[in-house]
């Protein structure tokens, strides 16, 4: 069982899409539309957002298999420090069966190691209750410092 995780390459694009859309399905939501619509439509948002959203995927044998977005904020500037930005975790998804062994903390080092790599000096996550666990395992910490509000 060859397993590899690298950034997402274009190709690999459609194939993302068509995890979004079972994410979607899977937690009872009725997707609007046509699959390969939105999977053509997600590609080129993605192709066109790979300064801003950078996607890390887990492949099985050349099949993909899973899921995350690291987004880069731009943050607004200080007194000697023009250039600011942090990272915000996003979409980690695996496919249910690749679940519980190990692959999603694998994912989520490697986007953690690519906003290192990008100098960020955090990266944030919103979690469903049943995830907070393995963010936790994998170095996230609950903050008193952010809040959030509904909208």
């Amino acid at each position: 069982m060859d397993i590899e995780i690298h950034p997402a390459r274009p190709e690999e694009y459609p194939a993302v899409a068509r995890l979004r859309w079972q994410w979607e399905v899977e937690t009872g939501a009725a997707p609007v539309g046509d699959r390969e619509d939105f999977a053509k439509e997600f590609a080129a948002w993605a192709r066109a957002h790979t300064e801003s959203h950078r996607c890390v995927v887990v492949c099985r044998n050349g099949t993909v298999i899973g899921m995350a977005w690291l987004a880069v904020v731009a943050r607004v500037p200080t007194p000697g420090r023009f250039v600011r930005a942090s990272g915000d975790l996003q979409s980690v998804y695996l496919v249910p069966e690749e679940r519980s062994g190990g692959l999603g903390s694998r994912l989520i080092a490697a986007v953690l190691e690519e906003a290192r790599a990008l100098g960020l000096p955090k990266v944030t996550v919103q979690s469903t209750t049943r995830a907070i666990p393995v963010y936790c395992r994998n170095g996230f910490a609950a903050s008193p410092k952010v809040l959030q509000a509904e909208l």
